[in-house]
Parts: C-alpha cells; structure tokens; sequence
C-alpha cells in the first residue's frame, strides 16, 4: 500500500475467507480492506482523532436515494439534532481526483444539502464551504475542525 497523507491508527484487523479484514468502529462490522476502505478508514478516524469530529455523529458507506437508484457516500457526518454537515468522497490512492470527483459528491449532496464537501484519495484532501443562498462555493486551504462547522 502506498504511503497516505494521513496519521497511522491502530486498527482492528483480521483474516478471513482468504481476505484482510478491518473493523469499521461506524459500522460495527468488519470489513475487507480494499486501497479505498483503508483510505475512508484513516480519513475518518482523522477527522475523529485530529479535527474533533465526534464518531456517535458520524457514519460510513451511508446509503441515499437518487434517480431512484441506491447509492451509498463514503462519510457523513452530522451536526447535533441529525443534521448533516460534511459529506466526505474516498478514492483509492491511485485514483486520480478529477471533475468527475467532485461531481459525484455534489450529485449525493443534491440528498443531504450539506455546507461542508471533502474529498480525498488519502494523498490530497479537497474541501469547500457551500453558501446556499449565494449560490457559491469556496475551497478552503485547511479541513475545518468540527466546532468551527457552521
């Protein structure tokens, strides 16, 4: 696996049915770790672990309707009282991040109308702040920490 642009965690793993496996603490299930789901892995418990994020208000692999088609976002996380907040896209390291990128995760954002988007593929991390009502969208230079989310 390539290096990422993220802290290493200790993580819960095990073999099984001839795959690696890594406990996914949001999920509470383990699952195959594949170049992404360690990427979705590592970038969440950052966000928990350096940017104050808490893990109860989080989830990963969450599933939404669109086009009346079952789609799943990497992380969503939400802000007391279960309103969304962040919604974060996981790519592999080798997946370059594009257009095509940021068009899925503003697509998933038509269901969740979220202020915050990240995108990463675990060596650049991407985010901007959506004004609704302005109808613009700023790329920050830093992931905001939770208690600065408006």
């Amino acid at each position: 696996m390539q290096k990422l642009n993220l802290p290493e965690y200790p993580f819960r793993e095990k073999t099984m049915e001839g795959g690696r496996y890594v406990l996914d603490i949001f999920r509470r299930k383990y699952v195959l770790i594949t170049p992404e789901e360690e990427v979705r892995q590592r970038f969440a418990r950052y966000l928990v672990t350096e940017m104050g994020y808490p893990a109860s208000l989080m989830m990963t692999e969450q599933a939404l309707k669109l086009n009346e088609m079952t789609r799943r976002c990497d992380i969503l996380v939400h802000k007391p009282a279960g309103v969304p907040a962040v919604l974060v896209e996981c790519k592999a390291p080798s997946v370059k991040i594009t257009r095509e990128t940021f068009d899925q995760v503003a697509r998933y954002n038509m269901v969740f109308r979220v202020r915050y988007l990240l995108v990463t593929n675990g060596l650049k991390h991407y985010c901007c702040r959506l004004d609704f009502e302005l109808g613009e969208v700023t790329f920050l230079d830093a992931i905001p920490p939770y208690g600065s989310l408006e």
